[in-house]
């Protein structure tokens, strides 16, 4: 199986938001939040029909913790997930016609 690619996509002073891909196709995003302890709290989101299922979560959880969390890990206790799967309806923006 084709290695997950994880490209940020967005990044505040205390946020970051990671989309994964396979094969040019978007299969995961991840938004993780830096909290003043120190604590990382994440929320990982499974897209339908990426072929990501519940047994590969936690390899995908200790990716991300080893590749984008070097200052926290899973076992610390200072970084916690969510993970859910979900479905992309769209993007919805406001209109600047108006």
């Amino acid at each position: 199986m084709t290695p997950l690619r994880w490209t940020r996509t967005l990044r505040t002073p205390h946020s970051e938001r990671l989309l994964a891909s396979r094969d040019g196709k978007d299969v995961a995003a991840a938004d993780l939040h830096y909290l003043p302890d120190g604590t990382v709290a994440g929320t990982v989101i499974l897209l339908k029909g990426s072929g990501l299922g519940t047994d590969q979560v936690p390899d995908l959880l200790a990716e991300l913790d080893q590749e984008w969390l070097p200052g926290v890990d899973l076992g610390s206790g200072h970084l916690n997930f969510t993970v859910i799967f979900g479905e992309v309806l769209g993007n919805y923006e406001p209109n600047a016609a108006s």
